[in-house]
């Protein structure tokens, strides 16, 4: 079947969806493994396993049922390949995982969202597919909201300007709770030091400016980092890969 439940004939289904900048799908699952790409733009994917930006040389494969909401960061094309289960049964991925969408996948995407391809042509194509799946070593980044009033106010500042630096005593000044008491309900209530949490939102923050082609040096003065080496060195920690690995220049 299809992922709407209709009959296929086909183990991979390609879906062609035009999203323009704020579009959202909401908490679904599908009945297929998803493998969500941009071929335009930035998306952003998020489950109860983690939360991912993913601009068009990255695509994440969704197991079949795992619950999860589609939104685009930006006027984005995403083209979903939807896998029958029981067509790779040699994929067993257990939760969302971020593969290399190289020239050779986007190539086979697009091959496969032809009408009237033969059916061994359309059999060859689904197998090299599935072939040259390979996991990249990215690590989602999300950052919860503290539900304390305090703490969440200084969330609520730092979403709008990641580059504030002020330390957690000028917090508490402000929003009238010691250091001590705003440390401990980030750590209860996000599951991260607010360092850690800082740092994660600032990734976040950085990445749909580094998708829209801004400069690594200008982007790292923008989300409060002194130099760009600290801003690559900080991407890397939080993240996994350079922003150039994860966003590679385009000609």
């Amino acid at each position: 079947m299809s992922p709407d439940g209709q009959p296929a004939a086909t183990a991979i289904f390609i879906g062609h969806f035009t999203m323009p900048r704020g579009t959202t799908y909401g908490r679904h699952w599908h009945s297929f493994h998803q493998l969500a790409w941009a071929a335009k733009g930035l998306l952003r994917v998020s489950s109860e396993r983690g939360a991912w930006l993913l601009p068009p040389s990255l695509a994440l494969w969704i197991p079949a049922w795992v619950p999860h909401t589609t939104e685009s960061a930006g006027d984005t094309v995403m083209r979903s390949a939807y896998v029958d289960p029981a067509a790779s049964p040699e994929i067993r991925w257990p939760e969302p995982t971020v593969v290399a969408a190289g020239p050779l996948l986007q190539a086979l995407i697009d091959h496969l969202g032809r009408t009237g391809l033969a059916p061994d042509a359309r059999s060859r194509a689904e197998a090299v597919l599935l072939d040259v799946l390979h996991p990249v070593p990215v690590t989602s980044v999300s950052v919860t909201e503290p539900r304390d009033p305090r703490a969440r106010t200084v969330a609520r500042v730092l979403v709008q300007d990641p580059a504030d630096g002020r330390p957690l005593e000028s917090w508490g000044r402000e929003v009238g709770a010691s250091a001590r008491t705003l440390a401990r309900l980030f750590v209860a209530e996000t599951g991260l030091a607010f360092g850690q949490w800082r740092e994660q939102l600032r990734m976040q923050s950085a990445m749909p400016l580094l998708a829209e082609g801004m400069t690594v040096e200008a982007v790292s003065r923008r989300v409060g980092y002194g130099s760009a080496s600290s801003f690559v060195a900080a991407f890397r920690r939080v993240v996994g890969v350079t922003p150039r690995q994860y966003f590679p220049v385009r000609d």
